[in-house]
């Protein structure tokens, strides 16, 4: 259903003023308008999480390019997803391994990264209004964003390792910004941060309470360019775990300490040894995911916290999707944890001693020139 369209009987706000009249056009997927200088773009899989498919980067990719035109009257974009449950729970990996190695697959991939970097290098500002859960491909599509807005629903992760991936869409250039070494301690374990947690993680910029977002989507639309005196507006007001301190603010030593090491060996031995709770979980997470994954994404994170923009480590990232795209684990983890859903993969090699660095070097060797991303 689209969203109703106000009309001349609509009250509005002093301080608004109507640009432009109200576009729209929709598929089953993705609900595409333009109220007054806003392009306001609604994920429209509410079944399926929101989760990104390859006709949804297709519709978004030209519209954004269209929007940010000089001319153009959009002005500001705002994104979320439809629901209640889910911003996007990330790429739709079923459809994405149904065909191992095929012609969709690698699309996919080299066409969601693009997507990304557009959001990272778009000339008007992004709005992600982060409505449940953000993972994955949701991540892609949000935290490369100018803004990104978190609620009391909002629950962020990065799981990739668990299904013999790696945290990409630009996760090697987000998180070894952030602060210390919970970039690396995110990007291997998957840990989730949930509501405020974001916020206090530097994954999101604002935040607005759930029963407030209608009537932040309002104004945006109405006075978009007064956007960042209304997202600060809204994220003083906002009330939702406000006197809660990070749930990980009495870790962050401890992350600091075990995720600082220099290999992924050094992290278990340093976690094995700490002793706490928190450790004893944290390797246990480590040892149900893919170790091949591990490997690589720790070089992954290690590696674009020295690359200077979101382009180049795309393009490092593009180089190993491929890579996992030809190996055994990705499609073992989509079976085991999304398929059959029996929760024991058989990893191969089933051990991090058994993942030599000839086998990580090889992900990282260049593609054949005509398959590189090539992003600036």
């Amino acid at each position: 259903m689209l969203p109703k369209i106000l009309t001349s009987k609509t009250k509005h706000f002093p301080r608004f003023r109507i640009h432009r009249k109200w576009l729209s056009s929709s598929t089953n997927e993705l609900i595409i308008e333009e109220k007054n200088s806003v392009g306001l773009i609604t994920l429209n899989r509410p079944k399926a999480l929101n989760a990104l498919t390859l006709s949804m980067i297709h519709s978004m990719h030209p519209k954004l390019t269209e929007w940010q035109q000089d001319k153009h009257p959009v002005k500001l974009v705002l994104v979320k997803g439809a629901g209640g449950k889910a911003y996007c729970s990330g790429g739709d990996i079923r459809a994405i391994t149904e065909e191992r190695g095929g012609s969709m697959q690698k699309q996919f991939f080299r066409d969601e990264y693009h997507l990304d970097h557009l959001i990272g290098n778009l000339k008007i500002p992004y709005v992600a209004l982060l409505n449940g859960i953000v993972m994955g491909g949701g991540v892609g599509i949000s935290v490369h964003g100018k803004y990104r807005v978190c609620t009391a629903g909002t629950m962020f992760a990065m799981p990739e390792t668990g299904i013999g991936l790696v945290p990409d869409v630009g996760g090697a250039y987000f998180l070894p910004r952030l602060n210390g070494s919970l970039g690396i301690f995110l990007g291997l374990t998957g840990h989730r941060l949930k509501g405020r947690d974001c916020l206090h993680a530097g994954i999101a910029t604002h935040a607005v309470d759930d029963a407030a977002l209608a009537d932040l989507e309002k104004e945006l639309t109405h006075c978009p360019e007064d956007h960042d005196t209304i997202l600060t507006e809204f994220t003083e007001k906002s009330t939702f775990d406000k006197d809660k301190e990070f749930s990980l603010a009495s870790k962050l030593k401890v992350i600091d300490e075990i995720f600082s090491a220099p290999s992924v060996e050094e992290i278990v031995t340093r976690l094995d040894g700490e002793g706490s709770e928190f450790s004893g979980k944290t390797l246990k997470t480590l040892k149900r995911a893919s170790p091949s994954s591990l490997k690589v994404a720790f070089r992954q994170i290690s590696e674009g916290k020295k690359l200077k923009t979101l382009g180049e480590c795309l393009n490092m990232e593009h180089r190993l999707v491929t890579r996992c795209c030809e190996n055994d684990d990705f499609y073992e983890g989509v079976r085991a944890l999304l398929i059959d859903r029996d929760n024991k993969p058989k990893w191969n090699p089933a051990t991090l001693q058994g993942v030599s660095e000839e086998l990580v070097d090889s992900y990282f060797k260049p593609l054949a020139p005509e398959y590189e991303l090539n992003l600036k």
